[in-house]
């Protein structure tokens, strides 16, 4: 019986999981657009750090290079 805490997903699955996590890590890293208020560019920055925190608590990486998530969850 499958253990129902280890998520099963195919190679491409995972690789659009880490697409998506390098989305919230290139925001993360980039300068506050100028049309954007501050008090949105901070709630956007907090939303991006927990899919992040999220992301890394997933059991399916392989060979993945995390380390980028893990600096901008903690920026």
């Amino acid at each position: 019986m499958e253990h129902p805490l280890i998520e099963e997903l195919t190679p491409q699955e995972i690789e659009n999981h880490y697409s998506a996590a390098m989305d919230s890590v290139n925001l993360i890293n980039s300068e506050k657009p100028f049309e954007i208020h501050d008090k949105e560019w901070t709630r956007m920055l907090n939303a991006n750090k927990e899919h992040l925190k999220i992301m890394l608590a997933k059991n399916y990486w392989t060979d993945q290079d995390l380390t980028p998530l893990q600096e901008a969850a903690n920026n």
